[in-house]
């Protein structure tokens, strides 16, 4: 495609859409399109940046860091949204979230975005500390997809 949807949805899921049915429209009439969107929502920030997470600084972490700095409650979560496009027109849908919190400061090398300061629940490391092969079975992608393939197999 030489062109790019914009995403102005409310909701992850309404980009998600968005990016699907814009997919569509430039794919073959028996095309399967597929359109997601995630991001970190903040519980201190009222939860966001959300759905501006991609675009809410040149160095989001530092950002995000600077906003929670004296701040208590670190608690948020990653959260993907997921959109199928069949060829007939119908949308199957799917959602995935990884709670945590943010660290004090960034750690671990593997992942991208936020993944240096998010701990999800129940870990004392970061998911860039995890690693790769770590949030390929627990991340909120995965959760989403392994939703979107529950979906799927049920149509």
């Amino acid at each position: 495609m030489s062109d790019e949807p914009v995403e102005d949805g409310e909701t992850f899921l309404d980009n998600a859409r968005i990016k699907a049915r814009h997919g569509k429209s430039h794919a073959a009439p028996d095309a399967w399109v597929a359109g997601e969107d995630s991001g970190i929502e903040v519980a201190a920030l009222g939860g966001r940046p959300g759905v501006e997470s991609a675009r809410w600084a040149s160095d989001g972490v530092a950002r995000l860091l600077s906003a929670l700095a004296g701040v208590e409650n670190r608690r948020a979560r990653y959260v993907c949204a997921l959109v199928v496009v069949a060829p007939g027109g119908d949308e199957i849908t799917a959602s995935g979230t990884l709670e945590g919190d943010i660290a004090l400061e960034p750690r671990g090398t593997e992942g991208f975005g936020y993944d240096p300061i998010f701990v999800p629940l129940g870990q004392t490391a970061t998911v860039a500390e995890l690693g790769n092969a770590w949030k390929v079975e627990h991340s909120h992608r995965a959760k989403a997809a392994s939703g979107l393939g529950e979906a799927l197999a049920e149509r």
